[in-house]
């Protein structure tokens, strides 16, 4: 097609999008030459974003909706196999199709148990290609369903619009546009313009899996480095999801991309549950939001008490339900367990429910485990709530109140903590706290059970809770029992 023919196709489209729904026959009986209408469909892809165009299934495209994603997540129960096949065949166009066998699967195994002690050791990661497939194989499912319970966040409290510009900082193998695609595409149409920025040889797997995602996804792939990305307008969600703990210096490229967002923008970071990876998540949203105050913490750790801020270690995690084990996963799991025999005896890894059985080992990665902040430049919070001095303790004066029964105001910021059958205990925060504080439940009532039954990030008031010192943790003990009410706070 000449240039003056694809101009055609757009300034036709321009005019029709505001008639009725753009039709790629149509559109060619109007363009000089009368393209086919195939290669009119292929310039209506490649310019949907600026046309800001949804193709719907009958290959007719119309504007994108206004409005905000409505949101239909139920959870992630398992890495779908149309991507599970897709890297399979990168694992097989690379290695054959025993690539689980043999050296490459040894290969394979030494490279995930090297990425997992750097990893644990805090220690720089090199991605070459062996790595970047060794990495999806141990964390592209858990990716996947992370980073839509973050995203989910955002589409409850009505963040999300139809028609987004997201930008993937350090996007790795591919986890986290999977996971943001599907979860788009359980709502109503909307056009996604996703900017992928990732150097290393993860690129290659990215490039490969992205190709699976709908018509209505745009992907880019930027193939350089956080500090060197010069981006080209503005985004609705600027996401890291696994890097900052990578980066040399977080807080200033997390400071530098804040200047990416539209006014009312969202950044989305995101890190393992570990201690190391997950304290290090809360200095640095403690560096841009407390100390910079470049930026406001949306969720999960409210800052409650103007002009306060948390100084205690700050490791607070989510978790959810396992995912199903993935065949990938199985396999090289399998090869390791079988000695790598060649026997291709399936020897399980799954229960017929597809949980994790006795027998699966190191390879096997399906818990949903992860810390993760979400910033905003325009102040908006999810729970829109500002503690009184007059009606509630605050955590940084808890010392006063040692013995005593107080009110007070928190977020929940753990599941149980507790072993076997001990009284639960939650990790809660204020924003305010300097030391660590526990709410234990020591008698569950009808007035009290919402600290069970909220869910991680909720807002939760208390009302004469006992206040106790743990010297064994170093911690405050907050004591739920028979004379505490605890209601969750609506937001």
């Amino acid at each position: 097609m000449t240039p003056d023919q694809r101009e055609g196709v757009v300034e036709n489209a321009k005019y029709l999008r505001n008639v009725r729904p753009v039709d790629p026959e149509e559109i060619s009986e109007y363009v000089d030459g009368q393209p086919h209408p195939a290669v009119v469909k292929q310039v209506l892809r490649e310019e949907a974003a600026s046309l800001a165009l949804v193709e719907r299934e009958d290959g007719t495209f119309v504007p994108v909706e206004d409005g905000t994603v409505t949101p239909t997540f139920r959870g992630v129960e398992a890495f779908p196999p149309e991507y599970a096949t897709a890297l399979g065949d990168l694992l097989v166009e690379r290695f054959g199709p025993d690539w689980h066998r043999g050296e490459s699967g040894d290969n394979l195994r030494a490279t995930i148990r090297r990425l997992k002690e750097d990893y644990f050791r805090n220690n720089p990661v090199e991605y070459d290609d062996l790595a970047a497939l060794g990495y999806a194989i141990y964390h592209l499912p858990d990716n996947y369903a992370v980073v839509q319970y973050v995203l989910h966040e955002l589409a409850e409290a009505g963040q999300l619009d139809r028609h987004l510009r997201i930008l993937d900082v350090g996007a790795g193998v591919g986890g986290p546009a999977l996971g943001i695609h599907d979860y788009l595409a359980e709502s109503e149409e909307t056009l996604v313009e996703y900017d992928a920025v990732e150097p290393s040889p993860a690129a290659d797997v990215f490039d490969h899996l992205v190709a699976e995602t709908g018509r209505n996804f745009h992907p880019t792939l930027h193939r350089t480095t956080a500090e060197a990305f010069e981006p080209a307008g503005k985004f609705d969600v600027v996401l890291f999801a696994n890097v900052l703990n990578e980066l040399d210096d977080p807080g200033a490229v997390l400071t530098r991309s804040l200047d990416f967002l539209a006014e009312d923008g969202t950044l989305l970071a995101i890190e393992p549950a570990d201690r190391e990876t997950a304290i290090g998540l809360r200095e640095v949203e403690r560096a841009v939001a407390d100390e910079a105050g470049t930026a406001t913490v949306f969720a999960p750790t409210l800052r409650l008490w103007p002009g306060e801020r948390p100084t205690d270690r700050g490791w607070s995690f989510d978790v959810k339900p396992d995912l199903a084990v993935p065949p990938f996963q199985r396999k090289l799991d399998e090869g390791e367990r079988a000695g790598d025999t060649g026997t291709g005896t399936d020897t399980g890894g799954t229960t017929a429910g597809g949980e994790r059985d006795a027998a699966s080992g190191e390879f096997v990665n399906v818990d949903v485990q992860f810390a993760y902040s979400i910033l905003r430049t325009d102040g908006l919070r999810k729970a829109e709530f500002t503690a009184d001095a007059d009606r509630s303790a605050k955590m940084a004066d808890m010392e006063r109140h040692v013995t005593e029964r107080v009110d007070l105001v928190a977020v929940k910021l753990s599941h149980s903590l507790a072993e076997g059958d001990q009284n639960p205990v939650f990790k809660v925060g204020d924003g305010s706290e300097a030391t660590d504080h526990f709410a234990v439940l020591t008698n569950e009532t009808s007035l009290n059970g919402d600290l069970r039954t909220a869910d991680y990030g909720d807002l939760l008031a208390f009302e004469r809770v006992l206040v106790l010192w743990n010297d064994d943790e170093e911690a405050y003990n907050l004591v739920v029992d028979e004379e505490t009410v605890v209601d969750g706070v609506p937001v």
